[in-house]
């Protein structure tokens, strides 16, 4: 048996089976987070991969960490399955199309984003933007500001992000508050432990891997190793699924170092948002606007990287480290922060829409159907199409 693998009740998937179970379901993975509970019907109830409280214990640990909950899901499903080989093989095969679909349009883009058309399409949807950054503002107000120690942490982020504090120092403070103010203790999971002892080789291979990449991007393209080190550390940040990603990424590309406009950047949200997979795949349409194929692959290779090694390298840890009484209070108050974060994305967004009538119109509806748990995909390609019809 591989590493992980205690309770196998099915014979272990090869890592071609792996990579082309994930493949299919990246083929449809819209709705981001929402996948997970396609993950769980193919590897606990027709594949029997897993168990239903092995699969259990890897969601809650996907949560909790940076990143985009799916991919993290895919991998960490992998990794139980055949070890660091095949986490490589889910996480590869489910995040494949949305890259491949995101580099076509970004190219698209590029070309074509001028004509009638795509102009028309775009004025509308920056608006519906705003729509979807609002109710995920929204989402995790409902879900973590639970007390008024949790709404000043999210206020004191919201003040700082909005002055152009450093997000990563804004975060750093949003942990210690948590510290500070919160008293509640994280449970500790159940017994069914994971915590098989592991060869450190493959971590080091890949670490290696990666620092060696940085290295020759810094000595042969300094404009990719830059923008390789900015994705890194946004992904490492990015506590609270994969929509937690934009607002940094904005933050950073379009107010600190105007790589880009905010509207150019919206449109990217866009085509995140159409396209199957995290949002996150935003990062190959910037890489791609700003330095060509290169620069998407780069940038895609930048984001992911963290949230991979977090899964491979953290997950058999994760019952001691959950354990430990102020992890869960750091975690709440970075999640915390993360409403702030969003807060004010929402009304730097508003503020790059040329508002009239009829995108207001549009940001409305884009808002109720979402209120009404209408899948954001229906919206966002009603809203094209309303978008081109009217917007002429």
């Amino acid at each position: 048996m591989t590493p992980l693998q205690s309770e196998q009740v099915a014979p272990q998937p090869t890592l071609v089976g792996l990579f082309l179970a994930f493949l299919r379901l990246g083929l449809t993975a819209f709705g981001g987070p929402s996948m997970v509970a396609y993950i769980r019907k193919m590897a606990v109830e027709q594949k029997h991969w897993l168990d239903e409280e092995s699969f259990r214990d890897g969601v809650a640990f996907c949560q909790m960490v940076p990143g985009a909950t799916a991919m993290q899901t895919a991998a960490y499903v992998g990794l139980r399955t055949r070890g660091i080989a095949g986490a490589t093989a889910s996480f590869v095969g489910f995040g494949l199309p949305a890259f491949i679909l995101m580099m076509a349009l970004s190219a698209l883009y590029v070309r074509a984003h001028t004509l009638p058309t795509f102009v028309s399409a775009f004025a509308g949807l920056q608006a519906i933007v705003v729509a979807i950054v609002a109710n995920a503002a929204l989402s995790f107000g409902k879900t973590y500001l639970k007390n008024w120690s949790s709404v000043v942490i999210a206020m004191v982020a919201a003040t700082l992000f909005w002055l152009g504090v450093n997000p990563i120092l804004v975060i750093l403070l949003a942990a210690l508050l948590g510290l500070v103010f919160s008293r509640k203790q994280l449970a500790v999971l159940s017994a069914n432990s994971h915590q098989e002892q592991r060869s450190a080789k493959p971590i080091l291979i890949l670490l290696s891997a990666i620092a060696l990449g940085f290295v020759l991007l810094f000595f042969t393209r300094r404009a990719l190793f830059d923008l390789a080190v900015l994705m890194f550390r946004i992904d490492l940040f990015a506590f609270g699924g994969g929509f937690a990603s934009i607002p940094l990424m904005f933050h950073e590309i379009v107010q600190v170092r105007n790589w880009m406009d905010g509207p150019t950047f919206l449109n990217g949200i866009v085509m995140g948002q159409v396209t199957p997979g995290p949002i996150v795949i935003t990062a190959t349409f910037v890489g791609y606007l700003l330095h060509g194929p290169w620069g998407g692959v780069v940038a895609t290779l930048g984001m992911f990287s963290p949230s991979f090694l977090m899964v491979v390298g953290v997950a058999p840890y994760f019952d001691r480290l959950r354990a430990w009484p102020y992890f869960g209070k750091i975690i709440g108050g970075i999640l915390c922060s993360f409403v702030g974060l969003l807060l004010t994305v929402t009304i730097r967004f508003a503020w790059n829409v040329q508002w009239d009538v009829l995108r207001i119109l549009l940001a409305g509806a884009a808002w109720v159907a979402l209120l009404r748990k209408v899948d954001i995909l229906w919206v966002v390609l009603i809203g094209t199409i309303i978008s081109i019809a009217v917007l002429r």
